[in-house]
């Protein structure tokens, strides 16, 4: 995990505000920051106990009066106090001063509406930006942080895979030529393990056991070697604890419907695509990124079913906001890809 160190005066700032994940890149600096996008309120007073990994470790585990909330949800703003008071908190902790306030380039799904956006920005002038914050879509980001040509006549396609959602995307001449956001990405991966195991052994399991099944067993194409593991959690029947023992083949198949989902919105992006860019991208690939990216055999997968080769980005987790700092760092050049909330 990048340390987090207190940063010079004014050191701007770009944010991957993410459903599971937020990171935050400092300009000259890099990544200064890697926490899960989570907080734990103490409910009697609203005031909250811990936030990032602390809060995470706490989830599922709380007496009744403290509280773990994910402030987003799907990509966007669910509690927006809770958001604003853990983007302040994060804020602060790489920033040295509290006066200052930061430029800061903060990156949205491409699908968010106007209402979703504005939320965003507000949250992070009342943490502590500077107007106006500007605004950059996940999947320009992310294909800035792939190293993609995107300034070039020839179709890019990029597949960001994150928590609350998959933004995909094909880029050309510096512009998102055609893009789709759907709210399927790796939460809804952990609530499908969640199911099929409540379904298929009457068993009860919480996010985070759902998450680590998924990141050591998870797949989207048979492996080399299937693997079996046991997995704890409660009997539904009885209501005791119950261990199992799972396989591979059985987590593919609990996977099935939402693995589907994102390759049914990666073809229907290609489908909307101009021929002469979709000839390009039968050339290039299709690069994939975000957490989603590291499912086992995903890229297999979709090459199977699009025949089309898949790349998968170098640094699949850093993809968007490494993009987003580099937007940050050549802000005068990098406008026109951005929006900007409020007035110059």
């Amino acid at each position: 995990m990048a340390k987090s160190n207190p940063l010079a005066l004014g050191r701007d700032l770009a944010i991957d505000l993410g459903t599971a994940n937020t990171l935050i890149y400092a300009r000259g600096q890099g990544i200064v920051l890697n926490e899960p996008s989570v907080v734990a309120i103490d409910i009697t007073d609203g005031r909250p106990v811990a936030v990032g990994s602390e809060a995470k470790r706490m989830m599922g585990r709380t007496p009744g009066r403290i509280k773990t909330i994910r402030p987003l949800k799907d990509g966007v703003i669910a509690d927006f106090e809770v958001c604003e008071k853990m983007l302040r908190f994060f804020i602060q902790k790489v920033h040295a001063s509290r006066w200052s306030k930061p430029r800061m380039v903060i990156c949205v799904p491409s699908g968010i509406t106007g209402v979703e956006q504005r939320a965003v920005q507000d949250a992070a002038e009342y943490a502590g930006a500077r107007k106006p914050v500007h605004i950059i879509e996940e999947p320009m980001a992310a294909a800035i942080g792939t190293d993609l040509p995107i300034h070039e006549p020839s179709g890019n396609m990029i597949v960001d895979i994150g928590g609350g959602t998959t933004e995909v995307a094909v880029i050309s001449l510096g512009g998102i030529v055609t893009a789709q956001s759907v709210r399927i990405a790796g939460d809804e991966l952990d609530e499908a393990i969640i199911q099929y195991l409540k379904k298929e052994f009457s068993l009860a399991v919480g996010d985070r056991t759902a998450e680590e099944v998924k990141i050591h067993m998870g797949s989207a194409w048979p492996l080399d070697e299937e693997l079996t593991a046991d997995i704890r959690g409660r009997d539904l029947i009885t209501g005791l604890p119950r261990s199992i023992a799972l396989t591979t083949e059985q987590i593919r198949e609990g996977l099935a419907e939402p693995v589907t989902a994102i390759i049914d919105a990666i073809k229907s992006t290609l489908d909307r695509t101009p021929p002469e860019l979709a000839a390009d991208i039968i050339e290039q690939g299709i690069t994939i990124t975000g957490g989603g990216a590291l499912l086992a055999g995903f890229d297999r997968r979709l090459s199977h079913e699009t025949g089309i080769p898949v790349n998968i980005a170098r640094d699949p987790l850093f993809s968007v906001v490494i993009g987003s700092g580099r937007a940050l760092e050549n802000i005068d050049a990098m406008r026109g890809l951005m929006s900007l909330g409020g007035d110059e």
